[in-house]
């Protein structure tokens, strides 16, 4: 059963947050205009900064607009989305990865029309080396034919490597910062990472802003 409750975009529609989703939705259509944005990785600076929670309301936002989305856990230390749509982590991403090729992916129905889940799957031991293998590139290619938009959850870029093997991989990367918790430097220090690795960094989310009228979440 989803965890509405964490995700606004359902439990609350009409709010302030979900509208800022919704432009969220709106900005990354009109960044793919010039630049295609099939492949999109949200990570964040540090931890409990929100990215999970961002990276659900947003593919939930963008199924509700028709699109086919998959919604890929590749946070491979710390998985969470699985949790948030009520479903099991037996099969998941890993899985695939040491799967033999053709082996098809192990999407699960989240009960949104047009948005599956591919869960990470059982923990390995050294996440960043399978984000950054050959097989990874496979699936990532396996995942872009299957689905209008791919929103993978990767780890915080400054907890580890993990985000920015994977960002030179996909089409765009769009960075988390948690109001009141994120420090300055740390924004700086991530997005810095990010374009050494010649990651495409799409858009800041500001997760937690108090919300008004004229402010919330930003891309």
């Amino acid at each position: 059963m989803t965890n509405a409750s964490q995700l606004v975009v359902l439990s609350d529609a009409q709010s302030a947050a979900a509208e800022a989703f919704r432009t969220l939705r709106t900005n990354i259509q009109f960044a793919s205009l010039d630049n295609s944005l099939h492949l999109l990785t949200i990570t964040s600076a540090g931890i409990d900064e929100g990215k999970s929670l961002v990276a659900a309301n947003l593919a939930v936002t963008m199924a509700q607009a028709e699109q086919r989305v998959i919604l890929v856990d590749g946070d491979l230390r710390r998985p969470a989305l699985h949790t948030l749509f009520g479903l099991g982590n037996e099969q998941g991403l890993t899985s695939m990865l040491f799967a033999s090729d053709g082996t098809p992916a192990p999407l699960q129905d989240t009960g949104i029309a047009g948005l599956q889940l591919l869960a990470s799957g059982p923990l390995p031991p050294r996440p960043a080396d399978i984000l950054g293998s050959r097989r990874m590139g496979e699936i990532l290619q396996s995942l872009r034919t299957s689905a209008d938009v791919v929103i993978i959850d990767t780890p915080p870029i400054l907890a580890v490597s993990d985000a920015v093997v994977l960002a030179p991989r996909v089409d765009g990367v769009m960075l988390v910062l948690q109001a009141g918790r994120t420090r300055r430097e740390h924004a700086k220090q991530a997005r810095a990472i990010l374009e050494k690795a010649k990651a495409n960094i799409v858009g800041v989310v500001l997760n937690g802003a108090e919300l008004t009228q004229a402010s919330g979440y930003y891309a």
